[in-house]
C-alpha cells in the first residue's frame, strides 16, 4: 500500500484558502511540510474522491429538512488543453456555443425555508467511457436521492432536462417536477406549445407521450418567452414561480465552484487526476459555504480576507521605501 505525503485535507484545505493559483507547484511551494510537487501529483493519481463524498459531508445539512432538488450542469472550460483526458466537445451555455470541455452534472438541495444549497451528488459526463447520456446521469442521481430519503418539495430542472424519459422517470419515484419546456413541444392534438394562449394562473395541457401537466408562461426581462410545466396537484403561479427563482442558485454555486474552488483549474492529463480534482474542488465549497452559513461572509469575502494582510503588509513596505527614498 503506498503512502503518501500529501491528503485530502491537505489538498481541501489548499483549495480552501489559495486563490488564482492552484497547481502542484504551488501547493508543494506553501505546504506546511516538505512536500514536493511530484508527491502531490502522484497523490492525486492515486486519491479516489467520489461523489459518495460530497454526500457524505452534506447530509448532516439536508436530511431531516425539506427541500428542492435542483438538476443542472456546467462544463469546465478545458479550449487550450489538447491531450487531457474526460475532455469532449460540448455545448457551453456560460459560452453560448460548442467548447472543448468536461462536463459535469450536478444535484443541488436547497433549503426550502433559509434557501441555503448544498450539493449532493454530481457525475462526469464523458460518453466515451461509460455511453451514458446526461439525462441518464440525472434519472441515476433522482434514484439515488430516493433511496437516501431526501424530503424533496420538488425537482426543478430547464428544458434541457424535460425529456420525457426523465419526466416519466420522476413520476415513478412518486416526485413533483417543475420543468422548462421548448416553445416546440407537442400538446394536446399535435399543438405546439408557443403556439397557444396562456393565462396567468396557468393551463392543463396534454403533453404528448406523458400525461396531463400544468403549464404556466413567464416573460424574462430581456422579454423572451419562457415556459414551465409541472405535474404538482393544482399549482398556483406564485408557487411555481418560486421554485423557478430557487433553481437560479445552482448559477451561483456553479460561478462560485469556478472562482473560489478552482473547479477547472488542474491542468493534469490524468483522467483520474482530473476527477478527484472535481470532487476536492466540491469537498472545498461545502466547507466554506458551512463557514459562510455560520458567518455571513461570502465566498469572496472570505477569499479577500485571507490575502489582504498580506497585501496590506507589503503596501505599507513599498509606500515607505520610495516615500523615503
Amino acid at each position: 500500500m503506498k503512502t503518501h505525503l500529501c491528503s485530502r485535507e491537505l489538498y481541501c484545505s489548499f483549495l480552501t484558502v489559495t486563490a488564482q493559483r492552484y497547481s502542484a507547484v504551488t501547493l508543494s511551494d506553501v505546504a506546511p511540510t516538505t512536500l514536493s510537487h511530484d508527491a502531490v501529483s502522484r497523490w492525486l493519481t492515486d486519491a479516489k474522491c467520489q461523489p459518495k463524498d460530497i454526500w457524505e459531508k452534506a447530509k448532516e445539512c439536508v436530511m431531516g429538512k425539506r427541500g428542492i432538488l435542483i438538476a443542472d450542469d456546467t462544463v469546465l472550460n478545458k479550449n487550450r488543453s489538447n491531450k487531457i483526458e474526460l475532455v469532449n466537445w460540448q455545448y457551453s451555455g456560460t459560452e453560448h456555443d460548442i467548447v472543448k470541455g468536461i462536463g459535469m452534472v450536478n444535484f443541488v438541495w436547497a433549503d426550502s425555508d433559509t434557501g441555503d444549497m448544498f450539493p449532493v451528488d454530481y457525475r462526469i459526463y464523458n460518453p466515451p467511457e461509460d455511453g451514458k447520456t446526461k439525462n441518464e446521469h440525472v434519472q441515476e442521481m433522482a434514484t439515488q436521492a430516493k433511496q437516501r430519503g431526501l424530503d424533496v418539495e420538488a425537482i426543478v430542472m430547464d428544458a434541457w432536462y424535460s425529456s420525457l424519459h426523465n419526466l416519466k422517470h420522476l413520476r415513478d419515484l412518486g416526485w413533483i417536477w417543475v420543468a422548462g419546456l421548448r416553445k416546440n413541444r407537442v400538446v394536446n392534438r399535435g399543438e405546439k406549445l408557443g403556439e397557444l394562449d396562456i393565462p396567468d394562473d396557468g393551463v392543463k395541457l396534454h403533453l404528448r407521450g406523458y400525461g396531463w401537466i400544468r403549464v404556466f408562461r413567464f416573460v424574462a426581462t430581456n422579454g423572451r418567452m419562457d415556459y414551465f410545466g409541472t405535474n404538482m396537484e393544482d399549482p398556483t403561479r406564485e408557487k411555481v414561480e418560486r421554485l423557478v427563482k430557487i433553481r437560479w442558485s445552482v448559477e451561483v454555486y456553479h460561478r462560485e465552484l469556478k472562482q473560489t474552488c478552482g473547479l477547472e483549474r488542474c491542468q493534469s492529463r490524468i483522467g483520474r487526476s482530473q476527477r478527484n480534482h472535481i470532487g476536492l474542488s466540491v469537498l472545498s465549497w461545502i466547507r466554506k459555504a458551512k463557514r459562510r452559513n455560520a458567518t455571513h461572509l461570502s465566498m469572496y469575502q472570505q477569499q479577500w480576507d485571507i490575502i489582504k494582510q498580506s497585501i496590506a503588509a507589503n503596501f505599507k513596505q513599498e509606500f515607505m521605501f520610495y516615500s523615503t527614498a
